[in-house]
């Protein structure tokens, strides 16, 4: 509760809650749709799945209040579509990634999140990816996430022009806690580099 709070006063535009059990960011939708309701109303609240059963999902939204989802697995964009709210479609970076082809592939979507690819885990590597991979003109708007943190995100912004950012791993002490520094510094960055 404290760091959403926190992250409301510093001027964030969206808040992430992680419904994915194998992350350690998991939080349960019911103590999410808790910290939902002392959030500013113009804020969006994003709920993050991966390879969810759709009834998850679906129980999810209710409990928790979110307003847009952001999907992290394999999901197509049929399933996407069915739960009535906007979504962002998070896709790895992979080698071999053409960009051109997932606007296409989810043309419906809100935005394409692009993150680090990695084996291992769906997101939150801590790593960043090479941004020089992305295309100038995507028919989608972009945002992109992947070991940002405040010494990189003016950088970031600079030199991307990304429709917005994600962090988590880069305003942590630990997985899964917030450091009150590390996001006013974050925050710093990214209105010295918009303005």
């Amino acid at each position: 509760m404290k760091d959403a709070i926190l992250a409301s006063d510093l001027g964030v535009d969206a808040l992430g809650f992680v419904f994915y059990k194998e992350s350690p960011r998991y939080i349960d939708p019911i103590e999410a749709g808790k910290i939902i309701l002392s959030l500013h109303p113009f804020i969006l609240r994003v709920g993050l799945f991966v390879n969810a059963d759709a009834e998850f999902v679906r129980d999810s939204i209710i409990k928790s209040k979110i307003n847009l989802i952001q999907f992290h697995g394999d999901e197509s964009e049929e399933y996407c579509n069915q739960f009535n709210l906007p979504y962002i479609k998070a896709i790895p970076m992979k080698e071999d990634i053409n960009l051109l082809e997932c606007c296409k592939d989810y043309k419906s979507a809100s935005a394409l999140l692009l993150d680090t690819f990695s084996e291992k885990v769906k997101g939150g590597t801590g790593e960043v990816f090479d941004w020089k991979k992305i295309p100038r003109k995507l028919s989608l708007p972009i945002i992109i996430a992947g070991g940002l943190n405040s010494e990189n995100i003016s950088d970031l912004i600079k030199t991307v022009r990304p429709f917005c950012v994600d962090v988590s791993g880069g305003v942590e002490s630990i997985k899964g806690v917030k450091d009150e520094e590390k996001m006013k510094e974050f925050m710093i960055g990214v209105n010295d580099a918009t303005l």
